[in-house]
């Protein structure tokens, strides 16, 4: 399972890198942080985010959400930057486990 949340965190931040703030509130249906604030969010930190190495995603905090239907996790990923490689910025998701995929929720891009 691990796998597929990770694939779908990694998802987001090309997207993030890419600076395709308007697909990745299509893609969450704009709940919790709308493409304005991730915009605002990534221009205040003031670096260029770059694709973390692979070996990144072991440092993805995973936390299964209990007693919810259907499965959630709670997820904080730390993003990179090309000034910086691992950089004070994270993002926090919540992914939701749909029928047929997952459904995604940017929670926060934050400084740790």
């Amino acid at each position: 399972m691990r796998e597929k949340l990770q694939h779908e965190v990694g998802e987001i931040i090309r997207l993030l890198v890419d600076r395709q703030f308007d697909k990745i509130a299509a893609l969450t249906n704009g709940v919790r942080l709308p493409a304005k604030q991730m915009q605002s969010a990534v221009e205040q930190y003031g670096r260029t985010l770059v694709v973390p190495p692979s070996d990144a995603f072991e440092l993805m905090d995973v936390v299964e959400v209990r007693e919810k239907q259907p499965s959630q996790w709670s997820i904080t990923m730390p993003l990179w930057t090309k000034e910086e490689g691992r950089s004070d910025l994270s993002i926090e998701v919540t992914i939701v486990q749909g029928t047929d995929k997952f459904h995604i929720e940017l929670d926060d891009i934050h400084v740790l």
